[in-house]
């Protein structure tokens, strides 16, 4: 077992299988020591753990929740893409959008959740940039979106 997946389970956290796109894009690209990754909805078994509006149906916190479990799918794609998440050199970006009703303000603190995933997976490695956004309408009603940019060791 890696030291990541060793972090991961001491987290509690179990990585699923990579959700598949769910239309016509892929899932990961890697370009030299670049991989990024689509955006990733909270899928948890195959149905989304959060969906509607923050401020609305949601609170920030159950937006949390949705950006950790994003994030968690986010760390599957990784893995798929270069199979040992120890080849993980940086998180580089994470790009966040929210499910938001008007006058919703909280992007940063939802988006926290997935942020403060990869900083207790992955430490000084998990510090990143990030973008935080609040769009009106998200694909199949989700509350969140994320997406990650990693740069990561060995040949592809």
């Amino acid at each position: 077992m890696s030291a990541t997946e060793a972090r991961l389970a001491e987290l509690g956290i179990t990585l699923p299988e990579p959700p598949p796109a769910v239309a016509a894009y892929v899932p990961w690209v890697r370009t030299g020591s670049l991989v990024v990754t689509s955006g990733q909805l909270p899928w948890i078994d195959g149905e989304l753990s959060h969906t509607g509006r923050l401020g609305e149906e949601l609170d920030d916190n159950q937006g949390y929740q949705a950006a950790r479990n994003a994030a968690i799918n986010a760390l599957a794609q990784l893995k798929d893409a270069v199979g040992d998440l120890d080849r993980v050199v940086q998180i580089v970006r994470l790009e966040g959008n929210t499910h938001s009703a008007p006058g919703h303000r909280g992007h940063p603190q939802v988006l926290d959740g997935a942020s403060d995933l990869l900083l207790e997976v992955f430490g000084d490695r998990g510090r990143h940039t990030r973008t935080a956004l609040g769009i009106s309408e998200m694909p199949l009603d989700a509350a969140v979106q994320i997406s990650l940019w990693a740069e990561v060791s060995g040949d592809a």
